[in-house]
């Protein structure tokens, strides 16, 4: 139960759900309330694509192209690092991706789907949560539906973010998106000392 909620935590940090909504809002802001829908449910529907391939094919990709996947876990620790720094010291996410929105087509796509949702920590998370070395089919599957878990709370926080963003704000998204950004930091250093220590051991 306890690795349950660990996975849980790791993927809502990772995705951000509550940093996904200003930027819901700032590319819908225009539009009526089922474009709204369509749009939330075509972000939240590709996210999950990207984050499951990310999951099945990952680490094969990897082993085609010949890269150990404890090499993959250092780079991978590092770039979440500085993905979760960027979220403590830089601009929010919800900032810096509603500077991405120049117009309402593909809104769901970009900046919405990639990479407000399935970000690059997220990417890569979902590599290094369900490595083949570590984790049985089922371990997979039960982390993917943890992952899908939290998507599905992402795609209900779209559907509700007009009172979600009145009750918290810009400043509470941003406040929310730096304590992620922390819990982050945490799981990068993790994974950068794991992956040299599997591989010093190979």
């Amino acid at each position: 139960m306890t690795e349950l909620i660990a996975t849980f935590i790791f993927f809502f940090a990772v995705i951000d759900p509550i940093g996904t909504i200003p930027v819901f809002i700032a590319v819908t802001r225009h539009h009526d309330d089922a474009f709204k829908k369509r749009v939330a449910i075509k972000a939240v529907s590709v996210s999950a694509a990207v984050l499951l391939f990310f999951v099945i094919a990952g680490e094969l990709i990897l082993n085609a192209i010949q890269i150990p996947l404890p090499a993959f876990q250092i780079a991978g620790g590092i770039v979440l690092l500085l993905f979760a720094l960027t979220m403590i010291f830089g601009e929010g996410k919800p900032e810096s991706e509603i500077k991405c929105v120049k117009s309402a087509s593909e809104t769901a796509i970009f900046p919405l789907a990639i990479p407000s949702i399935a970000s690059p920590g997220a990417m890569l998370g979902a590599v290094l949560m369900t490595r083949n070395t570590e984790y049985t089919w089922v371990e997979q599957a039960i982390t993917s539906s943890m992952m899908l878990a939290v998507l599905a709370i992402v795609l209900v926080l779209l559907l509700l973010s007009r009172y979600v963003h009145k009750f918290i704000g810009d400043s509470g998204a941003s406040i929310i998106s730096r304590v992620m950004g922390l819990i982050l930091t945490s799981v990068a250093v993790t994974n950068i000392l794991s992956g040299i220590k599997d591989y010093f051991a190979i």
